[in-house]
């Protein structure tokens, strides 16, 4: 286990406050990354997905950067750019 982990796990056990941000940040954080790598496989820039949405290439930048508090229809519209569908569960 890395000395990362090792900190993070024991921040955790200490600080319930900081385990509940940890993970909604780490949840963010996979949303935007995902949905960067769809829009990188798509083979369009930033720009060129903010034009079929009808939005500026710095909404997408902060979709990506920052997935926190994202509207549904947000990411219905962002998915449907790049022929791709939303599927969402509950764990």
């Amino acid at each position: 286990m890395s000395d990362l982990r090792v900190y993070i796990d024991g921040r955790k056990k200490r600080d319930p406050e900081f385990a509940e941000n940890y993970d909604k940040g780490f949840q963010d954080f996979k949303l935007g990354v995902m949905l960067r790598q769809a829009r990188e496989d798509a083979g369009l820039t930033q720009e060129e997905l903010a034009k079929k949405i009808s939005t500026k290439k710095t909404a997408i930048s902060r979709i990506e950067n920052h997935a926190e508090d994202i509207k549904l229809s947000t990411l219905e519209k962002f998915a449907n750019a790049l022929g791709k569908q939303i599927t969402i569960s509950v764990a």
